[in-house]
């Protein structure tokens, strides 16, 4: 038994290069395949710069993260190092806006796999394929399926085949080795041709090349598998590079092989890039290949969301009563808070048909950069003090201020900025409500404690009792 026990172990200890590869097959998802063509019809070719800031901003926070999971590994994560530097308070903002923010990424998820998914049925509605996958999904999670884990490796590398299958035909149109492209390829040269929009346009794009990173903060909770944990910023450097690499070549690509105009939110720029008259059979296996990467990066955040639910119940920042089981196996009523959210998602998906897509995906992005904001300010306080640590630090907020005021610029995105307020307003205004009982609560502990005390030690010394006015504690008074 002892030997089975310590392979276990063994088996759940990863080297540093295997969780860059986790990383970048975990983060690539419907934010890259879909959203990059937003980024790219606000920002035009230039988006490319920032794609690479938004790296460098994820790395800075990665590096924190992983920085505190070396020097005190919590279960909660950044979380648990909200709370540990800035108080309860802290641990239940970070809780919660972490969940909002996986919830609007299922909810951006829902709405890109039903665009995929018209791309053969333009006929049916969004909101009822968004219906369709949201329930397989939480069929999925509910029951537990203990392959799932397989089934998200393999499906890792169909994301990363796709991508790598991409640069591969578009380099093979590009050369001119195959025929039939449906547009003519264009290197956009000049600062007009680089910069359509201006620097205004190009600042409200940021928002998305951030949400392109997106999950980084789930590769920091990993960071603790690693058989030598001090290796966790090697493994983020080598991750986002990676990531930026791809990204920038692909999206690179697509802006010399698809003219600017052609670009729009409800189709993937690669999709597009790929059209050819002699490959009429390849946008539609990558389309599929982008449902299957997408449903698994949605199922994924599905059960994130569902394991965050249960920790703040366990930890008293949300009602015991979603933490309870059905049949003392199944999240059921986790499951059902999360289900009504997403019934949201498809509502939105139903009413605002055009614009559902910009709105949630900004308002994911947002809400993905408040939690990171409180990673890096959490670092600030739990790490040794540097000045390198220091630069850094203000460095990645500074980027993330930027990505967050772009928003307000552009008609696409301001819907996103004001929703994510409205939510992080109604978290602090339960955070405030949370807070004050707890505090009460604890104060009456604490006087009742002070008076159990006292009447112990007059019982001690066998004096007469007396009551003290608002308690209904009775004291003995000592004999002279």
């Amino acid at each position: 038994m002892k030997q089975t026990s310590s392979k276990t172990e063994e088996d759940k200890k990863l080297k540093w290069w295997q969780l860059s590869l986790l990383g970048i097959a975990g983060t690539i998802g419907t934010g890259y395949f879909l959203g990059s063509g937003l980024a790219i019809s606000m920002g035009g070719p230039a988006v490319l710069l920032a794609y690479i800031l938004a790296a460098a901003g994820t790395y800075v926070v990665y590096d924190a993260l992983a920085q505190m999971t070396a020097e005190h590994p919590e279960q909660g994560s950044f979380r648990s190092y909200a709370k540990k530097a800035f108080g309860s308070w802290a641990g239940f903002g970070s809780g919660w806006v972490y969940w909002f923010s996986e919830l609007l990424i299922m909810g951006s998820q829902l709405t890109a796999l039903s665009i995929f998914s018209r791309f053969w049925f333009p006929a049916v509605p969004m909101w009822v394929f968004a219906a369709g996958f949201a329930a397989v999904s939480l069929l999925i999670v509910f029951f537990g399926n203990k392959g799932f884990d397989r089934v998200e490796n393999m499906l890792a590398i169909i994301k990363v085949a796709a991508i790598l299958m991409f640069l591969i035909i578009a380099a093979a149109l590009l050369a001119g080795w195959i025929g039939g492209s449906k547009f003519t390829p264009k290197v956009p040269l000049g600062l007009k041709a680089l910069f359509p929009s201006g620097g205004i346009g190009l600042w409200s794009a940021f928002i998305f090349a951030f949400y392109a990173y997106g999950g980084i903060e789930v590769l920091g909770i990993m960071s603790y598998r690693l058989k030598k944990p001090e290796e966790a910023p090697k493994a983020g450097k080598v991750m986002l590079l990676g990531l930026a690499t791809v990204y920038v070549l692909s999206i690179g690509l697509a802006v010399i092989m698809v003219p600017l105009s052609a670009f729009n939110p409800k189709e993937s720029p690669f999709v597009l890039a790929l059209s050819s008259d002699h490959l009429t059979f390849v946008p539609h296996l990558f389309n599929g290949v982008l449902i299957i990467a997408g449903f698994s990066t949605m199922t994924a955040s599905l059960y994130a969301i569902t394991s965050m639910m249960l920790t703040l119940t366990q930890e008293g920042d949300a009602p015991k009563f979603f933490s309870k089981r059905w049949k003392n196996k199944y999240p059921f009523y986790a499951l059902c808070l999360i289900a009504g959210g997403l019934m949201g998602a498809i509502m939105m998906s139903l009413w605002l048909p055009a614009k559902v897509y910009e709105y949630i995906t900004t308002a994911a992005g947002l809400m993905i950069l408040y939690n990171w904001s409180f990673i890096l300010l959490s670092s600030g306080r739990l790490l040794k003090p540097s000045l390198l640590s220091k630069v850094k630090r203000w460095a990645g907020l500074v980027l993330i201020a930027a990505a967050v005021a772009g928003t307000l610029f552009h008609a696409l995105s301001r819907p996103g900025f004001y929703i994510s307020l409205l939510i992080v307003s109604v978290i602090a205004l339960s955070d405030w409500i949370v807070q004050h009982f707890r505090n009460k609560k604890d104060e009456s502990v604490k006087e009742h404690t002070a008076d159990g005390q006292t009447n112990e030690y007059h019982s001690l010394h066998g004096g007469p009792e007396f009551r003290i006015k608002g308690t209904g504690t009775r004291l003995r008074k000592n004999k002279v």
